[in-house]
């Protein structure tokens, strides 16, 4: 989904680099990538990038990706970069669809897919196949993490090899996950909260 305005969101730690983003790490380091021409549309700053990638190094190569706001793509195009096998990238604004499949076209890629779509209705249809990483970036401050996450949990989304990528305003505190979902990494930066979970595999 496209990040809907917010004064704090336009606050955080963020930079559109004069409308482009910039992939840091793997094959198409140093790339440049126009951003839709949205105002309330930012790429995850570069540092907070390298963190979260810090994070997944063990864990990017051949993983399937689910990101379930895409907006810039930019965590998705980082991890397609570093190894990820594919990604299905959900993004509700048109314009930000156009820019993400012309992007991917730019850098010759068939592992991706853009679904222009609602997240939330798109995760009511079951899934038999759980992915490996999920990017979870929604809209600041309009509860709808809670229940992305139910229905990633209750439709197959998620098993026991799931890591989900959670970046959240900083005040929402504790994360509305499922309990069987445990925080392995958490860090702030400005306004913004950034987390790494897992699907605890002992959960009955």
């Amino acid at each position: 989904m496209a990040r809907r305005p917010s004064a704090k969101r336009q606050s955080s730690p963020q930079s559109n680099n004069g409308g482009q983003l910039r992939i840091i790490g793997g094959e198409w380091r140093s790339r440049r990538l126009p951003v839709a021409d949205l105002p309330e549309l930012r790429p995850t700053s570069d540092r907070v990038r390298e963190t979260i990638f810090n994070w997944l190094t063990p864990y990017v190569s051949g993983a399937r990706i689910l990101d379930c706001f895409s907006g810039t793509g930019a965590l998705s195009l980082e991890a397609l970069s570093r190894g990820a096998s594919s990604a299905t990238m959900l993004e509700f604004a048109a314009p930000a669809v156009k820019v993400l499949r012309e992007n991917l076209s730019s850098l010759k890629t068939d592992k991706a897919d853009v679904i222009q779509t609602d997240s939330l209705k798109w995760l009511q249809q079951k899934t038999d196949q759980a992915f490996d990483l999920i990017f979870l970036d929604p809209p600041f401050r309009k509860d709808f993490l809670k229940d992305i996450c139910s229905l990633l949990n209750e439709n197959g989304y998620v098993d026991e090899n799931t890591l989900i990528y959670i970046e959240v305003e900083k005040e929402l505190s504790p994360l509305p996950v499922p309990g069987d979902w445990s925080v392995m990494k958490s860090k702030t930066a400005g306004q913004l909260s950034y987390h790494l979970l897992q699907v605890n595999s002992n959960n009955e």
